[in-house]
């Protein structure tokens, strides 16, 4: 006959369950498991003892508002002789005794979140439930420790910026296991409107990491939901802040809830993706950041930019655009709903641009479908597929309304970038999203893809070629100047009018003010000759229009004279910021205070005022920001200093992210890594 225990107390061991589940940098003040895993409860009996084969013990888990057998969000299970990785199971560890060790393993396909544990009659155990990719049965598996330290446990990381000829790395705190941020991580999941509508199917949902990462994709922007992050891209910032001002993902999920799920302004692509990031690790995800350089927009899902020009050169605003860089994230889980080899790396871009299924998210989708030119497969495939291989056409629109055809080279989808496992390196990843150009697979995808317009693609005439040079020093506050090469390759001479003009243009295409502009009527070119024509850009001009992104857009039109046929080279570069530096004083300890001396040169031809350095990192500044304003102006090439005191928590390698700003100079980014001793 069957005894049922009969427990007096309980001990949830959250020091040893915690970090033996890798949760423990949550905190061990709570029990926080992944799936597939066994965890230990103590429990200690207010009368007899433990027999194996006669004692019993009935357990049921459950989640959600509806727990259900039907949905997988309730389990029932008693003891067995011993644990069953692949379900819910429960066996006694300990010898026969009062202190029963009880070892619970959940399934490796139970959904994530909030359980209730109840042992016998009443005793009910409280604990959160993650995604394992240590467990080779968890759709989120990954065989790799080095990798698994970077996209799940690592809270800090480099997002790439700039240009494709100018990448600029900028450091994040993801800070996925600072105070708050699971349960808030959560919250996202159960204000997404899936889980309002029908929370029992929402919660069965979440045993899926392609669900969880669709409704995080939606979830990040608030265009449909109540969501974390509002974009915005024009007309300044009034009522919130410049997307440029974040530094990391805490204080934006940590704003988001504390002011009732009202979205944070503002967020633009690389925060969206870096917000995105920090919840997929936090919730077990393996998640890595990405920037594509030359990011096609395709409203109309045709895989062509079609952009328009004036006879000046001048970008004509249209919807359809290509980004200087745009930023998603990728994660790392097994396809069971598509044919087999499509597991691994899968995109999906919370930036709100078009509508999926009536809601703005995208994704995920897996690289290898958008290599192969697999555009039916789920999710969102030929949007993806524009982004990094649309093919870009130019007109020209004629004063008289007339249009005409421009030779240019559009590139799309170049230097794909991530942040290398284990350094702060870039690591290029173009070659998991295309094949070579030109190369006989990269036919064959297009041809599976019906892009039309690169099969018929033919080779540029090199006839009359221009192109734009750059000097390597374009550092803000500096004069320089920028070249528009032409290139008479014909055996006849050539006359020509070149239109060099420069203008500043937002990270995703929004074009500014004048920076510099030159025509010249009479562009006279012997054959074989090429000219170099300078175009100077002074600060004095481009200061006041460029934006925080430091970019400007130079465009050379040259028309030629006896055929008729315009080209056009188009070329965006960045403005270098200066150099933050940053001096540790004293030996990094964990919970002993440190001074960070934090320095910068002011570059520009005029004072700075209103300047203000401020720190954060993970497991360094308390989950806090830390500022320092400086009391006085800083002249022109004089150094901007402060002492910023910080104690970190945790021992390793801690990046500590630092953001300096000021009435002329936004934002400058820069970090240390640090490491901390015991």
């Amino acid at each position: 006959m069957a005894q049922a225990l009969d427990i007096e107390r309980w001990n949830p061991e959250c020091l040893f369950n915690n970090t033996d589940h890798r949760t423990d940098l949550n905190g061990v003040d709570r029990l926080i498991v992944r799936r597939g895993q066994p965890f230990t409860i103590s429990l200690y009996l207010r009368s007899g003892s433990y027999q194996p084969g006669i004692s019993s013990l009935d357990c049921i888990a459950e989640t959600g508002p509806q727990p259900s057998e039907q949905y997988g969000t309730r389990a029932r299970f008693g003891l067995s002789s011993s644990i069953d990785t692949s379900t819910w199971s429960a066996t006694v560890t300990s010898p026969p005794g009062d202190m029963v060790a009880l070892s619970i393993c959940s399934s490796p396909k139970a959904p994530i979140g909030r359980y209730t544990l109840t042992l016998g009659q009443s005793e009910k155990i409280e604990f959160i439930l993650l995604f394992n990719p240590w467990c080779p049965a968890d759709a989120v598996y990954m065989d790799n420790e080095q990798n698994l330290a970077e996209y799940v446990l690592s809270q800090d990381g480099i997002i790439f910026r700039g240009s494709s000829k100018h990448i600029i790395p900028t450091p994040w705190n993801f800070g996925q296991f600072e105070s708050g941020i699971l349960d808030i991580c959560l919250r996202i999941l159960d204000m997404n409107p899936k889980c309002l509508r029908n929370p029992g199917k929402d919660y069965s949902g979440r045993r899926n990491p392609i669900y969880v990462t669709r409704v995080l994709s939606a979830m990040v922007n608030c265009n449909d939901d109540k969501g974390v992050l509002l974009g915005k891209w024009t007309d300044g910032y009034e009522g919130g802040v410049s997307p440029l001002f974040w530094r990391g993902s805490v204080e934006i999920l940590r704003n988001w809830d504390t002011q009732s799920c009202q979205p944070v302004r503002y967020g633009q692509c690389w925060v969206f993706a870096a917000v995105a990031c920090s919840v997929s690790r936090a919730l077990g995800i393996p998640c890595r950041v990405i920037t594509n350089y030359l990011s096609a927009h395709d409203t109309n899902s045709n895989l062509v930019i079609e952009r328009y020009v004036n006879e000046n050169g001048e970008l004509i605003q249209s919807r359809e655009m290509i980004w200087n860089y745009h930023c998603w994230v990728e994660s790392w889980m097994t396809r069971p709903d598509l044919k087999p080899d499509f597991d691994g790396w899968q995109a999906s871009d919370p930036t709100p641009q078009e509508k999926s299924e009536g809601v703005y998210c995208c994704g995920p989708i897996p690289l290898r479908a958008i290599k192969e030119g697999e555009l039916a497969f789920k999710y969102d495939a030929p949007f993806v597929f524009a982004e990094v291989n649309a093919d870009v056409v130019t007109m020209m629109k004629k004063k008289d309304g007339s249009t005409s055809k421009v030779t240019t080279i559009g590139l799309v989808g170049q230097m794909i970038s991530t942040k290398s496992v284990g350094s702060d390196s870039r690591e290029d990843i173009t070659h998991l999203y295309k094949y070579p150009e030109g190369s006989d697979e990269e036919r064959e995808a297009f041809t599976k893809a019906n892009h039309q317009n690169k099969l018929l693609q033919e080779n540029p005439d090199l006839g009359l070629h221009v192109t734009i040079k750059v000097t390597p020093d374009m550092r803000k506050g500096c004069d320089f100047d920028v070249f528009a090469v032409v290139t008479n390759n014909t055996e006849g001479e050539k006359k020509c009018r070149l239109v060099f003009g420069s203008c500043a243009v937002s990270y995703n295409g929004f074009l500014g003010g004048n920076c510099g502009f030159k025509d010249l009527l009479n562009v006279q070119l012997p054959p074989g000759a090429e000219r170099r024509v300078p175009l100077r850009l002074n600060y004095s001009k481009y200061g006041s229009q460029v934006t925080e992104d430091n970019l400007i857009r130079l465009a050379a039109l040259l028309h030629d004279y006896s055929t008729g046929q315009a080209k056009l080279a188009m070329r965006n570069i960045v403005l270098d910021n200066p150099e933050i530096k940053v001096r540790i004083l004293g030996e990094p300890k964990e919970n002993r205070k440190l001074a960070a001396e934090i320095s910068l040169q002011n570059p520009l031809p005029e004072p700075l005022d209103n300047c203000c350095f401020s720190i954060e990192g993970a497991n360094l500044t308390g989950g806090n920001i830390i500022s320092e304003r400086l009391g006085c102006t800083v002249g022109p090439g004089e150094d901007a200093k402060v002492k910023i005191y910080f104690t970190p928590t945790h021992s390793g390698l801690r990046k500590l992210v630092v953001d300096f700003d000021s009435n002329k100079l936004c934002h400058v980014k820069g970090y240390r890594n640090v490491i901390i001793g015991k």
